[in-house]
């Protein structure tokens, strides 16, 4: 990965490099990270993830379809 540093502004680079670690997810891998997380755990964590986007997904279609 790699920030660009125009006319010396540090600031702006290092909000541009924050940005970016944001939108690839590696601030949310260190916090995942920072502990052991049992394989039990993680499968049970996932499967709530996965549970979550489906609910999701089907609030939107409804909602697309104008069914309540």
């Amino acid at each position: 990965m790699q920030i660009m540093v125009r006319d010396n502004n540090v600031d702006q680079a290092l909000r541009a490099l924050k940005k970016k670690l944001q939108r690839e997810g590696v601030y949310r891998e260190m916090k995942l990270r920072r502990h052991f997380e049992k394989p039990s755990e993680k499968r049970a964590r996932e499967k709530a993830a996965a549970v979550r986007r489906a609910r999701k997904m089907e609030r939107k279609r409804q909602e697309r379809d104008g069914v309540k």
